[in-house]
């Protein structure tokens, strides 16, 4: 039993020891990639097994081997190294699971962005959690189409969705084990300190283009996310009520909800033209992000992306007096942590902090020398 490594010249294995090639004389000690195999037998006949370009998964796996033939048990088939993350990822994207998913464009993103760094053609035996660092590491050096520098939760969703993939790959049976299972989170820091104030929404607003200008207004009245305020349907709006209904294919978190409509909203709604036959609210079917940009800068409000609008609509929520679950409802949060990271209490809000105050004329005094009685 014995780990070979495998010449990058002329593909003959060779001990581990070897530092030039039995076959070519190529300098193996040299190689800045090396493939290697174990080399055992079992049941009275030879087997090699291809283990990848991991000197450590290839030696775990000959512990595994020889613990095995040790023991008298079966030698298992070790799927890992039988798969290349190429392989795996058209897997997954042919799942129905997968491609039923609302998100699913952003899972192949975050998937595509880190099997190009890592390569595809590696196997899931030659993963290490020092390669995904390695990528975090590259990817924090980045910057976006923007010139801002990529985040960290940015990160953490591209690894996220590499690990289910893994994760999915094992419920299948697909290989064996998930290598990176353990990989903990960089650390976020993404909640957004800025709201505006009346007077800068009407600002923004009249710098807008008639295009957006809808999706803006709603945005900032009513707790919603931008993909459900695009693809708002006249079935959904609710005139007599005053509701805006929405389905549970319709949501993020997969759960219906209904937001009543601001007066503003309402009468702004009324206003457009309605077809006969219902349909969507809106023409706009791709979002306008660099007319957006444009009017937030002309209406001087510095970083102020479209999701802050949604933040500004439930902190106003907030400070109108509405019940925490109320507005918990209406804005679709399933959990109090991203609930809490929309609601952002101002020094001015501190600042009139009301003080407890003993009441006048009542006696605090206790007479401690008297006895109890029972």
């Amino acid at each position: 039993m014995s780990l070979l490594v495998e010449c990058p010249s002329c593909k003959y294995r060779n001990s581990t020891k070897a530092k030039l090639c039995r076959k070519c004389d190529y300098r193996i000690g040299k190689a800045s990639s090396k493939c290697y195999w174990i080399d055992y037998r079992a049941n009275g006949k030879r087997r090699r097994e291809r283990i990848g370009t991991s000197k450590r998964a290839s030696e775990h796996r000959l512990r595994e081997v020889l613990s095995a033939i040790t023991e008298g048990r079966h030698i298992t088939q070790n799927k890992n190294a039988q798969v290349t993350l190429r392989q795996l990822r058209d897997w997954y994207y042919e799942l129905t699971e997968v491609m039923q998913k609302r998100s699913y464009p952003d899972i192949k993103t975050c998937i595509n962005n880190v099997i190009n760094k890592l390569g595809e053609d590696i196997l899931v035996s030659e993963l290490e959690l020092s390669m995904v660092e390695n990528y975090r590491k590259y990817r924090l050096i980045e910057t976006t189409r923007l010139k801002r520098p990529v985040k960290p939760s940015t990160i953490n969703r591209d690894v996220a969705n590499f690990r289910a993939m893994l994760n999915k790959a094992v419920d299948y049976k697909i290989i064996d084990s998930n290598p990176i299972g353990r990989i903990k989170q960089l650390e976020e820091n993404n909640v957004r300190k800025r709201v505006l104030s009346t007077v800068e929404f009407e600002r923004l607003y009249e710098c807008c283009p008639a295009s957006i200008k809808g999706p803006v207004l709603i945005a900032f009245y009513l707790p919603m996310r931008r993909a459900e305020i695009l693809n708002m349907q006249w079935e959904e709006i609710d005139f007599v009520h005053e509701f805006l209904r929405l389905g549970r294919d319709r949501t993020k978190n997969k759960e219906g909800r209904v937001i009543p409509l601001h007066p503003r909203i309402k009468e702004y709604l009324q206003g457009l033209p309605r077809p006969i036959h219902g349909g969507y609210v809106f023409e706009l079917r791709k979002w306008k992000r660099k007319a957006y940009l444009k009017a937030v800068k002309e209406a001087g409000l510095g970083d102020f992306t479209f999701h802050d609008l949604r933040h500004c609509a439930i902190n106003n929520l907030r400070l109108a007096g509405n019940d925490h679950f109320l507005i918990k409802q209406m804005s679709g949060h399933k959990t109090d942590s991203a609930f809490r990271r929309y609601n952002l209490v101002t020094e001015e809000e501190i600042s009139r902090v009301k003080w407890y105050e003993e009441e006048k004329n009542v006696d605090t005094y206790m007479d401690t020398n008297s006895t109890i009685k029972d």
